[in-house]
């Protein structure tokens, strides 16, 4: 039997128990490693199906924001 684990899956539970924190608790250092995991994250999972998806609604969002703020 072989394990595997995926990087992107690893990296948002990293995230999920970093952001879980007090904000209090945190150091400008510490805030900055927050940012460069999530920043890896999002370049892991952009080329996924998931990660164009979320472009796709995200997008959509946008065009809809553009379109009804025009007269």
């Amino acid at each position: 039997m072989v394990l595997t684990i995926n990087v992107a899956v690893l990296l948002a539970v990293v995230i999920w128990v970093r952001l879980r924190r007090r904000t209090q608790a945190r150091s400008r250092s510490d805030e900055r490693l927050t940012v460069a995991i999530v920043l890896v994250f999002g370049v892991l999972i952009a080329p996924t199906a998931f990660g164009r998806g979320i472009l796709d609604v995200v997008g959509q969002v946008a065009q809809g924001v553009t379109e009804s703020g025009s007269p």
